[in-house]
């Protein structure tokens, strides 16, 4: 089948998949390889099919989305890809949770993990035992989101490529109201694992010496990453020892100790939180970004909801701790 002649529909939101998932079946990238069409995943032929410039300076309005009834289909979808663009631009946590977990469930419960000790065993003896369970608390699954507020009429001679910057906004204030949550489940446990581990300073000025304290507590695991309240991470910088950590991109810079440091508003003030990335946090996901597809094909933008809902838990408790 040629993207052509694809028969977009609203039911192409409702089959559980996605909607790019769904028009990928209808009309396969597989089959525009070695083309001109190549470039191009099955959204963005459906954009080229209507003539919908989506970005850059020559981008239409957004009233070019309503052309016809087929062409304002693919409009939720331009939201909603707007908004992941701005929550990955905003994210921090694809590089502190160790597993992302999909799920269509509102009770999903996550697993808690008990190493055995490492004592040498005789031959005949049996070895020291991981204890995994179930947890017995849910994972608390959160929405995070905003309503628009604007009348079709209000937004319809809007430029695509200045619609598209409100709209990564709200992705980043979703991204940072997800982290959020995160560093509280760190920091407070999820309700079956425990809170963080504290390590104290040795005085009320931040020391070199109390960074490398905590360093130290991780034992088996690494302490790879530092989330510091804002304050705290000056401080850091301000210590002669750190002079020689360097940027990494954008809010994260790589420390003498090897910990890649990120300023983090979510950590209480006066504190840092340090984990081990590779086995500290999983972050469940209960599908990707929604919309209310039906309002915004029909044009109704004000009170259309856009949001993301996902949760957190604590894998291996030893994994996390804070100084402060």
């Amino acid at each position: 089948m040629a993207f052509d002649t694809v028969k977009l529909d609203k039911g192409f939101y409702a089959a559980g998949q996605g909607f790019s998932q769904v028009l990928e079946e209808a009309d396969p990238s597989g089959q525009y390889r070695g083309t001109a069409l190549g470039e191009l995943d099955a959204y963005e032929r459906q954009l080229k099919r209507f003539g919908i410039r989506a970005g850059g300076p020559g981008s239409d309005r957004v009233e070019k989305f309503f052309q016809c009834a087929e062409s304002a289909v693919l409009f939720p979808e331009y939201v909603a890809r707007a908004v992941r663009q701005g929550m990955e631009r905003a994210d921090v946590l694809p590089g502190l949770a160790a597993a992302v977990t999909l799920t269509d469930r509102p009770d999903y419960r996550s697993i808690s993990c008990t190493p055995g000790a490492w004592d040498p065993t005789d031959e005949g003896e049996e070895l020291p035992v991981t204890l995994v369970r179930t947890k017995g608390s849910l994972v608390a699954m959160k929405k995070r989101g905003q309503v628009l507020n604007a009348s079709y009429e209000a937004a319809r001679f809007q430029r695509l490529d200045l619609f598209t910057v409100t709209l990564r906004q709200i992705g980043a204030g979703i991204a940072r109201a997800q982290l959020r949550d995160a560093v509280d489940v760190l920091l407070h446990g999820d309700g079956d694992s425990g809170a963080a581990e504290s390590v104290a300073k040795d005085g009320a000025a931040l020391r070199y010496t109390d960074v490398v304290k905590l360093w130290s507590s991780f034992g088996e695991y690494e302490m790879t990453t530092l989330l510091a309240a804002p304050g705290m991470a000056e401080e850091l910088l301000a210590l002669p020892e750190f002079r020689d950590a360097y940027v990494s991109g954008g809010r994260r810079l790589v420390t003498p100790l090897g910990a890649e440091l990120i300023r983090c508003s979510a950590v209480p003030a006066g504190k840092i939180l340090a984990l081990d990335k590779n086995c500290a946090l999983e972050m469940v996901k209960a599908g990707e970004v929604m919309t209310d597809a039906d309002r915004l094909i029909d044009r109704q933008l004000e009170r259309a909801a856009i949001s993301a809902t996902a949760g957190f838990a604590k894998l291996f408790a030893g994994a996390t701790k804070v100084l402060g």
